[in-house]
């Protein structure tokens, strides 16, 4: 089994920024891809950033150049550093790791709230 235990939401005014992270542990393959997706309230999860083991990134069109993902291989830990935040970007953020071994597996922490409001 893997857990993934994020922080680091919160309240931000437009214009403001957070850090997400989020510290995954358990048994993980090293070939995997770690991410995060969010879901506003009465809409459905959407990626918002992906990152593999080998550094490759992967942004949701509304996020890029906004947002930054990255990670630590050595501790397994993924965090999303979010810049000039907007009221559209309030929703709870969830951290998602996934990789193949014998099969397929995905595994989602429990969300944080990101609630960007004046």
């Amino acid at each position: 089994q893997v857990q993934l235990v994020e922080s680091g939401g919160g309240l931000v005014q437009p214009g403001g920024s957070l850090r997400l992270s989020c510290a995954a542990s358990g048994s993980i393959f090293s070939i995997n891809v770690m991410g995060w997706y969010r879901q506003a309230p009465g809409k459905q999860r959407e990626l918002v950033a992906t990152i593999s083991n080998s550094g490759s990134t992967n942004y949701a069109d509304d996020v890029k150049g906004r947002f930054t993902i990255s990670r630590d291989n050595a501790v397994n830990t993924v965090s999303l550093e979010m810049n000039s935040l907007k009221p559209e970007d309030t929703a709870v953020y969830y951290c998602n790791v996934r990789f193949y071994r014998l099969g397929f597996e995905q595994y989602w922490g429990q969300g944080t709230q990101v609630t960007v409001s004046s």
